[in-house]
């Protein structure tokens, strides 16, 4: 199965309503941002990384895969996923310029659609490729409801009827103010009341005392976990952190490599592993990365950049995976939408990793790659 092509691709798709905001972002759009790779029997496999729609940001993405990546894989076999995950990552000019960012993201979308590959060639949807299912189920916890943008009646009643509809696990941003966002999280967890899982993500915005004080007054409705309290790459601050309060403690989604991971286990900073196959560099880093967790005892939840079509596959085959976050965005974008009945993940049947793009989404979001 010789690559042929590999053709980068950009999709803007809207948000839920008009915006979301979280501690540290505005938005409007969800950018899809990946490659198809061509191969000589026919067979295309779809990969991508998750940003913020910013075009000329995308494009960067897209040229390191096109100049870049794609030189030092057309003619090869698609099938050596491992060996061409060492081609990319250990390359010395790819190295010197980046080990993250922009050409881990590019690296992603290269590796989603080696995997996507390799499942459509064998006839597997991608998680029987991976050993097949370790588990019945695969609880979702909505965060689609719960962003700083909106008005605390709106948020109390979106998340009663996330839990109406299913749902049994809720997460809210945080990062305004510590009284509001107190507040709030009181309101939310009045509202589910107490069998529901509710999780806060502060998307990296405050410092160790701020965490510290809110997490004094969070204490009391049984908060989950606190996703990203501190800036991303503070292992000690988590640590303290992890160590002070009563809350677990969550982080992931931007860590890029297995070492900044391992530094964070090693330390028992966290609590919940968060890796995302969008950011990291594709399915191939991220199983070290569950493996070294399950190791520890640490269960993963998976960071949804990529909404869930992909990690929905890993959820059902990794045994560290223990739930996984719906966000809806993209989702009908795709040939096999990561659906959620009844408050857990359909179990994917199509063969490939749930990439594949449909033509409307193709016709109706794509944007210029250059």
């Amino acid at each position: 199965m010789k690559i042929t092509a590999i053709t980068p691709f950009i999709l803007h798709v809207p948000v839920t309503g008009s915006m979301i905001q979280d501690s540290t972002h505005t938005i409007s759009h969800w950018g899809v941002v990946g490659a198809q790779i061509d191969t000589d029997t026919g067979l295309s496999g779809f990969g991508f990384t998750g940003t913020h729609a910013h075009l000329a940001s995308d494009q960067l993405i897209t040229r390191c895969i096109e100049s870049c990546h794609a030189p030092l894989l057309i003619g090869e076999d698609a099938r050596d996923i491992r060996r061409l995950w060492h081609k990319l990552a250990r390359n010395p000019a790819l190295q010197w310029v980046g080990r993250a960012g922009i050409t881990t993201l590019a690296h992603a979308a290269i590796d989603i659609a080696l995997w996507d590959l390799k499942g459509k060639a064998a006839q597997l949807p991608l998680w029987k490729l991976l050993g097949g299912q370790v588990r019945d189920k695969v609880r979702a916890y909505n965060t689609d409801i719960g962003w700083l943008s909106i008005p605390d009646e709106q948020l109390v009643a979106g998340a009663a009827r996330a839990v109406e509809d299913g749902f049994t696990g809720i997460k809210i941003k945080v990062g305004s103010s510590v009284e509001r966002d107190a507040r709030r999280l009181a309101m939310v967890r009045d509202a589910i009341g107490p069998d529901v899982t509710l999780a806060i993500d502060g998307n990296g915005k405050w410092d160790l005392p701020t965490c510290l004080r809110f997490c004094r007054l969070a204490e009391a409705s049984n908060v989950y976990w606190f996703e990203e309290p501190l800036w991303y790459d503070d292992v000690k601050g988590h640590a303290q952190l992890a160590r002070q309060s009563n809350i677990p403690v969550a982080l992931g989604e931007q860590l890029y490599t297995p070492d900044a991971f391992a530094e964070f286990f090693a330390q028992q900073a966290i609590h919940w592993a968060q890796p995302d196959v969008t950011r990291m560099a594709g399915l191939t880093d991220v199983l070290q990365v569950c493996d070294t967790a399950h190791s520890f005892r640490v269960p993963v939840a998976p960071h949804a950049g990529d909404m869930s079509q992909m990690h929905v596959h890993l959820a059902y085959a990794h045994p560290a995976v223990a739930v996984l976050e719906y966000i809806p965005w993209i989702k009908d974008c795709f040939t096999e939408p990561s659906e959620v009945v009844a408050g857990h993940f359909r179990l994917p049947q199509e063969p490939g990793a749930g990439t594949t793009p449909t033509a409307a989404a193709w016709a109706r979001f794509r944007q210029p790659a250059h």
